[in-house]
């Protein structure tokens, strides 16, 4: 019987950067929409009913000695396809534990640097998903920001760190995404800090996360600031930490912008994504950290899998900051969209407490890559 490999270790895999060759045997649709990546992964796609009957399809194209790690939606298929190609002679073939529906739930924690006084910022890096979120600590105490659905990861790492969750933060009400803010806040007995403009659906109690008023995390000096940021939605707000590190949201990636028609308004909002852009973060330091919560592409993965480019930076090299003329980035914005991410009305209204799926229907819900970017 074949062996298996868990997402953990493929994701300590692809974050070092070594070789990986992935036999992905989902049907091509499934994959051309979402498949797994990194800079040294190779992926062929050889759909499971054409390897039924025999492995042949795929004998000419893998090496029988090379490491192989078989991936299908939930696991089951690749296991068949993993012990046929071992029968078949293949030494090193390993199935992918709970397949992408399990790649999809994966977080990796991956330390940003050091604050002030003895404090810590780490990035939560979804592999399979592009989502970003971040954990804050400082003398005991800790906030998290944009928080995906599977908390335990959360209160696990802060238990291992010997902190407590103070707060929870979403910078905008996510499309693509089901929010663990509110239930990680309740958890822990957290306050979760939501912007106003975006809440004004929402069905339960939350603290306005506004500009002008300072989360201070610990006894020590580490404030988080929010700065008042609408475009990808009319609430976006962006956090400073330190004074080193510009938590963006969905306002600005390392290669993209965030697109604006996520609640249907982008008409309406491309006016004020451009004003973020081009003028509120303009007037911010250069030497800023940009922090965003995606990434969309592999190569956004930096050392040691983490996100990350200096404002400065951004501003002479990312294709949606050197668009001078207002009609064009207007039309770059507004028609340069990729689809929506799936089921992303669900998810708001998921976000907003207006629904509550059960956790099978939230994974199914998820399923895919995350599509907030205007495609660069």
């Amino acid at each position: 019987m074949s062996q298996s490999v868990a997402t953990k270790e493929l994701a300590k895999k692809i974050i070092n950067n070594e070789k990986t060759l992935i036999l992905d045997v989902r049907n091509t649709d499934e994959f051309d929409n979402w498949k797994i990546e990194g800079e040294n992964v190779e992926v062929i796609n050889e759909p499971y009913f054409n390897l039924l009957d025999s492995v042949d399809p795929v004998v000419d194209k893998l090496d029988k000695d090379q490491e192989i790690i078989a991936v299908c939606a939930k696991g089951g298929s690749s296991e068949m396809i993993a012990d046929m190609m071992e029968e078949a002679g293949f030494s090193q073939v390993y199935n992918l534990e709970g397949g992408m529906k399990a790649w999809s739930e994966h977080l990796e924690p991956v330390k940003i640097g050091d604050l002030s006084d003895g404090g810590a910022l780490y990035q939560f890096v979804r592999l399979g998903k592009g989502c970003l979120s971040y954990f804050i600590e400082s003398d005991g105490e800790a906030a998290v920001v944009d928080a995906n659905r599977m908390i335990d990861v959360y209160e696990d790492f802060a238990k291992e760190r010997g902190v407590q969750i103070k707060y929870t933060i979403d910078t905008h009400l996510h499309a693509d995404h089901i929010s663990g803010g509110r239930m990680l806040a309740e958890k822990t007995g957290g306050t979760y800090y939501l912007p106003e403009k975006d809440a004004t659906e929402v069905t339960f109690d939350f603290a306005g996360l506004e500009e002008g008023k300072d989360i201070t995390v610990g006894r020590t000096s580490i404030q988080v600031q929010p700065l008042y940021s609408p475009g990808h939605t009319i609430g976006s707000t962006s956090l400073i930490v330190d004074d080193q590190y510009l938590l963006t949201g969905d306002i600005l990636f390392v290669r993209s912008i965030g697109r604006p028609d996520l609640a249907g308004k982008a008409e309406d909002w491309v006016g004020d994504l451009r004003n973020t852009l081009y003028s509120r973060y303009k007037e911010l330091s250069d030497n800023l950290v940009v922090l965003p919560a995606h990434y969309s592409f592999a190569e956004e993965l930096g050392k040691g899998g983490s996100v990350s480019a200096r404002l400065g930076d951004l501003y002479q090299r990312n294709a949606g900051l050197q668009v001078e003329d207002e009609n064009e980035f207007r039309k770059m914005v507004t028609e340069n969209l990729p689809p929506q991410p799936n089921a992303y009305e669900d998810i708001r209204k998921t976000n907003m407490g207006k629904i509550t799926p059960e956790v099978e229907e939230q994974k199914e819900m998820e399923t895919g890559p995350n599509r907030c970017a205007v495609e660069g």
